[in-house]
């Protein structure tokens, strides 16, 4: 991942829960917990930690048949208050 133009990464995750409390942002583990879905590229019942704002959400992904996009769904509780964002794999 590169971050976005302008920003410059905090070191540690200040704000995030225990066991990420001040622990480095740089090979964080973000993604934990996803179960495969048999018979599709889906997988749920996963957490998504966001160091920037040092939260836990719920997560789910889809990964489209070329394995190029994969697409994020967190949420808080119910999936339809929650929000989606699809990582492009370069090549």
């Amino acid at each position: 991942m590169t971050p976005r133009p302008g920003y410059s990464p905090r070191e540690t995750c200040n704000k995030c829960p225990a066991p990420y409390t001040n622990q480095p942002i740089l090979g964080m583990e973000i993604l934990k917990g996803l179960k495969h879905v048999p018979g599709t590229n889906n997988y749920e019942k996963g957490r998504v930690i966001d160091p920037l704002a040092g939260k836990v959400y719920d997560a789910k992904i889809k990964l489209n048949a070329t394995g190029k996009r994969l697409t994020m769904r967190a949420s808080v509780g119910v999936s339809a208050l929650g929000r989606s964002q699809t990582w492009i794999r370069l090549d």
